[in-house]
Parts: structure tokens; C-alpha cells; sequence
């Protein structure tokens, strides 16, 4: 793997994809570029050739379809020049769990969740065999907050915190980092999914502060980036609860408030 591997950013026609498009290519390395929107990401990817000079591959595919699913598999598996994946396509649905179809729950689920989960094992394999690289995947703030009530949204990104969590405990040993961001609010074509008039909201960060903010946090090598988040100490604290129940969460016997009623 070269000392400036490839990125392979998922979601990259616009939004966050596409800034991290951008902040790679200007750090110098090449890009595979992957989205359903060829034409936008045509004219990204000319831009930067020609600010940047880097290479700059586009890999039409819709993450929900098997096929193009399995083209992208593909290219992580086979492309030895590939050392870092940014899991970031997905999308939102807008209403309550009783009012969402089925049929959008499992678009949902499999474009948040299934393909991330696929992407991550494709590289996985051979990123922990050379004894480097690294996987980011984009969750949301929301996987923390059920009270928010985007609740088949939010479980997808709680998936995604919990399965960063779990790839860093195996693969880290092994050289590979495992990155997960948290973004709250931020402007990006989302909203329009769910229907939502982002001019009137309060606390919206824009894509390029967000991005930048969850790079310092690649470069710090940090497991948990929250951008939005300004006391540390709040995400350490909560992460400490979890990790205090670990020695007592297995026991023979149920405990003394389940042995009896009242």
C-alpha cells in the first residue's frame, strides 16, 4: 500500500461525501468515487483532477441493488491501491415508525446498515493482512437519542457506532483504524427526505466544518469522532457507564430484584 493509499468514499456525489472528496484529493490522495448521480460526480471529479492532480475514479452503483453492491465488494476486495473506505451513503424517511412503510424501512436498513456492513467486510481482510489502513463510518448522534424519534433511522446508526466499536476491538491489534462520526444536524440533501424545512432549524452545522472537524479526529486516531459535541468529558463519562457494567453484565443466577414481586 503506497504512503498516500486510495480513499473510496461512498455517498460522494454531494454533502459529506463529497467534501471528504474534496479534503482527501487536496492531502494527496487518489479517489474511487461511488454514488447513484454520475453526473455529479463527474463534475466533482474534474474539478478536482484539475486542482488537485490526483486520479480520480467514479464507480456508478446504487448500494441497495445486489448487483452494484457486489461491483463495489469487488473493487475493495481486488484494488490493493484501496486503504481507506469512507462508509458514508445513506438516507433518511421521514414520519413515525407505525406510519413508515415496510418497504422503506428496508431500503433504509439495507442502504445504512446491510451495505455498510458489506462494504467493511470487503476490505477488512486484506487491510488487516498488509497491518494497515482504515474504515470510517458515518452514524448520527440520533443512534445515541430513541427521544428524537427517528426510530428505525436511528437503530441503522446505533448499528453502525456498536459495529465501529466492535471492528476497532478486532481489527486494531491488527494495524487496521476503525473511525466512527457522529454528525448531529448538518445541511446536507437529507432533510429533503424526510421533508423537513432545514432554514428552520437552530444549531445546523455546514458539511465543511463537520468534515474537517471529523479529520482531526481521523488524525487523532480517535474510535468515537462527535463533532458537535463540545464536552469530551460527557461521551468519556457515558462510554465509562458501558464499560463499568462489563465484569457484572454475566452471573449465574438473575438478580435479587427479579427473584421476587413488589
Amino acid at each position: 500500500m503506497s504512503q498516500n493509499p486510495a480513499v473510496l468514499i461512498t455517498g460522494a456525489s454531494t454533502g459529506i461525501g463529497a467534501i471528504y472528496a474534496e479534503r482527501f484529493a487536496r492531502r494527496g490522495h487518489d479517489l474511487v468515487l461511488v454514488a447513484r448521480d454520475v453526473t455529479r460526480m463527474e463534475a466533482l471529479a474534474g474539478r478536482l483532477r484539475q486542482e488537485t492532480g490526483v486520479t480520480i475514479d467514479i464507480l456508478p452503483a446504487d448500494l441497495t441493488q445486489a448487483s452494484d453492491l457486489a461491483k463495489v465488494e469487488a473493487r475493495l476486495r481486488d484494488d490493493a491501491r484501496i486503504g481507506i473506505l469512507v462508509n458514508n451513503a445513506g438516507t433518511a424517511i421521514g414520519r413515525t415508525f407505525v406510519e413508515q412503510s415496510v418497504d422503506e424501512m428496508t431500503r433504509l436498513v439495507a442502504l445504512n446498515a446491510t451495505a455498510l456492513v458489506r462494504l467493511a467486510g470487503a476490505i477488512a481482510p486484506r487491510l488487516a493482512e498488509a497491518g494497515e489502513g482504515a474504515i470510517v463510518n458515518i452514524g448520527s448522534v440520533v443512534g445515541l437519542v430513541p427521544e428524537f424519534g427517528m426510530t428505525v433511522y436511528g437503530a441503522t446508526k446505533a448499528f453502525v457506532l456498536f459495529l465501529s466499536q466492535g471492528l476497532a476491538h478486532e481489527l486494531g491489534p491488527k494495524g487496521v483504524y476503525i473511525q466512527a462520526v457522529l454528525p448531529a444536524t448538518t445541511r446536507t440533501e437529507i432533510w429533503d427526505h424526510v421533508g423537513a424545512d432545514l432554514d428552520a432549524m437552530s444549531n445546523v452545522m455546514e458539511v465543511g466544518d463537520l468534515v474537517d472537524a471529523a479529520l482531526v479526529g481521523f488524525d487523532r486516531r480517535e474510535l468515537v469522532t462527535i463533532p458537535p459535541l463540545h464536552d469530551a468529558g460527557l461521551w468519556d463519562a457515558f462510554d465509562g457507564a458501558r464499560k463499568a457494567m462489563l465484569g457484572k453484565l454475566v452471573n449465574a443466577l438473575p438478580a435479587e430484584r427479579y427473584r421476587r414481586l413488589g
